[in-house]
């Protein structure tokens, strides 16, 4: 491979990173804000992740399918959504095991703990398992030359 295909394809990429950053953030706002309002209006730790992860991913299927890979989208959107659905759900359950640990099984039931826990260690594994799992699996390169 050439140098500057090299070049050029290192930098798709980090414009592509960079513009699930974007979607992806404005959907792990929506998380934080609803989790937390729920949180701190009563509503217990777990459900509150639950309802707050629902939300979060619906926002995130609409900015991967219209901005992160618009140029990467099928003719069939059901199946995407579904497979995009599946995916965030098992991403949220490795944010939602990780609240449980520190919440249920060490004891660490403070809102920091759980915010901590879910939003901060949990989402960072979460992150990684969706930009693969969403740029290889939902929304694959469909272009002649894609691998």
């Amino acid at each position: 491979m050439s140098g500057r295909l090299t070049t050029a394809l290192a930098h798709e990429r980090v414009r592509e990173v960079g513009r699930f950053l974007v979607s992806g953030g404005i959907a792990y706002l929506a998380d934080l804000a609803v989790f937390n309002l729920l949180l701190f209006s009563g509503v217990g730790s777990l459900t509150s992740k639950v309802v707050s992860s629902v939300i979060a991913i619906a926002i995130a299927f609409l900015g991967s399918r219209y901005y992160t890979w618009r140029d990467r989208r099928s003719e069939h959107p059901g199946r995407e959504y579904a497979m995009f659905f599946l995916l965030s759900v098992i991403a949220a359950g490795l944010q939602l095991l990780c609240l449980a640990i520190t919440h249920h099984g060490l004891g660490w039931t403070s809102p920091l703990a759980d915010n901590l826990s879910g939003n901060v260690v949990g989402m960072a594994i979460a992150m990684v398992f969706r930009f693969v799992t969403f740029r290889t699996l939902v929304f694959p390169d469909r272009s002649a030359t894609g691998a």
